[in-house]
C-alpha cells in the first residue's frame, strides 16, 4: 500500500495558512462580545495587559503585547479618547510615557469578565483543548523568534 506524495505547497498544508485563518475567525468571533465595549480586539488586548499592570510605560506595553509604537500609538489614543486610559510623561523619566487605567476603564474589567466564557462557548472546544492549543501556539511563537 504506497501513500501518494505530500504536495508540499498545497495551501491546506500550510500552517502559515491555518494560523491567518483561525486568527481572522477567532476574531470575528470577539468582534460583537466587544461591541457593546465600544472596543476593538487590539485595544482589548492593550487593555488585558493594563488590567495585569498599571501604570505601564508604552515601550513595556509594546513589548508586552508585541506591538511596535506605530502600531499601538493610535490604539492609545483611541482608548484615551473613550475614557479608559491616561497617557502622560513620567515624574521619574520626562522621556518615558506612562500608561494608566482610569475609573472607566478599571470599571469597564468588571463587563470584560464575562469576555472569556462566551468565546469559549462560541468556539464549542473543552479548555484542555483551548490550553494545548495555547501552549502549542506559544511554542510557535517563541520559535519564530
Amino acid at each position: 500500500m504506497s501513500r501518494e506524495p505530500v504536495d508540499v505547497l498545497a495551501l491546506e498544508n500550510q500552517v502559515c495558512f491555518a494560523l491567518a485563518v483561525a486568527s481572522r475567525s477567532v476574531n470575528a468571533l470577539y468582534r460583537p462580545v466587544l461591541e457593546p465595549l465600544g472596543l476593538t480586539h487590539p485595544q482589548y488586548l492593550v487593555m488585558l495587559a493594563l488590567w495585569e499592570r498599571s501604570p505601564r510605560s508604552v515601550r513595556d506595553l509594546g513589548d508586552e503585547l508585541q506591538l511596535d509604537p506605530a502600531t499601538l500609538s493610535p490604539l492609545l489614543k483611541r482608548l484615551e479618547a473613550l475614557g479608559y486610559i491616561s497617557r502622560r510623561r513620567s515624574t521619574d523619566d520626562e522621556r518615558m510615557l506612562e500608561i494608566t487605567t482610569t475609573d472607566a476603564g478599571a470599571a469597564l474589567r468588571a463587563h470584560a469578565e464575562t469576555i472569556p466564557p462566551r468565546i469559549v462557548e462560541r468556539l464549542g472546544l473543552t479548555l484542555d483543548e483551548l490550553d494545548t492549543l495555547r501552549t502549542a501556539l506559544h511554542r510557535v511563537i517563541a520559535a519564530a523568534r
